[in-house]
């Protein structure tokens, strides 16, 4: 398959153009190659051990949720230079797509773990850079029970920050890094927030709003969207396609 077929594809289906993001995401294609994709790789993190892999896998085609370019413009060199080399080297087109995959509604980060977890989707909110980045949803669950299937779903025990009621009913979930949004979810009345992870002061944030933070990861919370895309390049294409497992603990 012609690598810019594909990336019309992916733009077109993930909405690259209409969804708003950090301008340093630089969703899209963010490395050419000789112009085939053949086998795909889908990954959380664009980093060098990755890209080894995708090589070793003889992947041609890279898809990633957090790209390159997040430092913005830098100098191709000291580990730049090895990124991008590495890339070159092995002949791997490199897709990057952030916001986009949080958001989708069938491949979607945000969506899908909200699904894992028995949360009907509700309605959006948490604006970033003008796009609703998170969503939320009505499910009568206790606190416990809701940390258990969390574990269950991503595979490592979620941080709970237990100062909300012990019966969550309005449950607020958004992936990756969404403790900032701990008092908005108290101004929307979400009484819990499944999220990855937060700073130090978001504590205080949840215990003084009342609200439940579960903290899931980072990266386990990101997972579930490129895994549910490479599936669904797998069913449209018949492109084989990999998983590419790179967990920080974070």
């Amino acid at each position: 398959m012609k690598v810019a077929e594909l990336t019309r594809w992916l733009d077109d289906y993930l909405r690259v153009s209409q969804v708003g993001d950090d301008p340093q995401a630089r969703n899209g294609l963010q490395v050419a190659n000789r112009g085939e994709a053949t086998r795909v790789a889908v990954a959380v993190d664009a980093c060098l051990a990755v890209f080894r892999e995708a090589a070793s896998l003889k992947a041609d085609f890279l898809i990633v949720h957090h790209g390159v370019f997040w430092g913005g413009i830098e100098p191709l060199t000291g580990r730049n230079h090895a990124r991008v080399t590495s890339l070159l080297d092995a002949g791997i087109a490199l897709y990057g797509a952030h916001i986009p995959l949080d958001i989708h509604p069938d491949v979607g980060n945000n969506a899908l773990l909200a699904g894992l977890l028995g949360i009907p989707v509700a309605g959006a909110w948490g604006e970033y850079y003008g796009t609703a980045s998170a969503i939320w949803g009505e499910r009568a669950i206790e606190r416990d029970e809701l940390a258990r299937q969390m574990a269950r779903v991503l595979g490592v025990a979620p941080r709970v920050l237990a100062c909300g009621p012990v019966h969550a009913r309005r449950i607020g979930v958004v992936t990756g890094a969404g403790g900032s949004l701990i008092a908005e979810a108290a101004a929307l009345g979400l009484d819990t927030l499944v999220t990855g992870e937060g700073k130090h002061h978001s504590y205080f944030d949840a215990e003084e709003l009342g609200v439940n933070v579960l903290y899931g990861g980072h990266y386990a919370t990101e997972t579930l969207g490129v895994r549910a895309l490479g599936e669904r390049l797998t069913r449209e294409f018949q492109l084989p396609c990999t998983f590419i497992d790179h967990p920080t603990g974070l």
